[in-house]
């Protein structure tokens, strides 16, 4: 099989699955619906998944998915902070509008006491990449301090907005994070800005 449809498959079982976790919740959602709607067999979904709880790490996958999708749409006009605010905004947007408040706070909770793989933090993400990517070029065209690495100011970036939708999930929602990331990554962009 190749690497494109590995990709394909794999991508269509996640989508799928999350979009029915969201639609009908996490206990809600067997095996066969998530094969059904992603339209894909069972071997397909016992190749790539052990069963339902292994999905809990695949939010990273979904988030990547919806960079990639974003990383088209920056242009060369915007400033290293505008790409970087924009990015934060749109993914918190994107998590409130299809990411269920209670899985989030079961993937948070599973990276925390996980001896395994910690997704979240995989830095061969395109996440992470792509927000290396941006902080070079920020620092390049003398936007970003030098006083820091791109890693570390990469990690930083990264440790904020978990610690938003760690302080989200906390207060169970009842706020909007994207709306509250509006206030708060501008004071934090503005530590590392030159």
């Amino acid at each position: 099989m190749s690497k494109k449809n590995t990709k394909n498959t794999k991508g269509k079982i996640i989508n799928a699955a999350w979009d029915l976790f969201y639609e009908q919740g996490y206990d809600d959602t067997t095996v066969e619906e998530i094969i059904e709607k992603s339209g894909t067999s069972k071997g397909s979904f016992y190749h790539y998944f052990e069963g339902k709880d292994a999905l809990l790490g695949s939010l990273s996958y979904i988030f990547d998915e919806e960079y990639e999708r974003l990383e088209n749409t920056l242009t060369d006009e915007m400033s290293c902070f505008d790409k970087l605010l924009y990015l934060n905004s749109e993914l918190f947007s994107m998590i409130e509008d299809r990411i269920d408040i209670d899985l989030l706070t079961r993937l948070y909770s599973t990276q925390l006491i996980t001896k395994g793989e910690k997704h979240l933090l995989d830095n061969k993400r395109l996440y992470y990449k792509l927000l290396r990517k941006i902080v070079a070029d920020g620092q390049r065209a003398q936007e970003i301090t030098n006083h820091m690495t791109v890693n570390e100011i990469v990690k930083l970036y990264a440790m904020c907005e978990r610690a938003l939708i760690y302080d989200w999930c906390l207060c169970n929602g009842e706020y909007s994070l994207y709306s509250y990331a509006k206030t708060v990554m501008p004071v934090f962009l503005s530590k590392i800005r030159l």
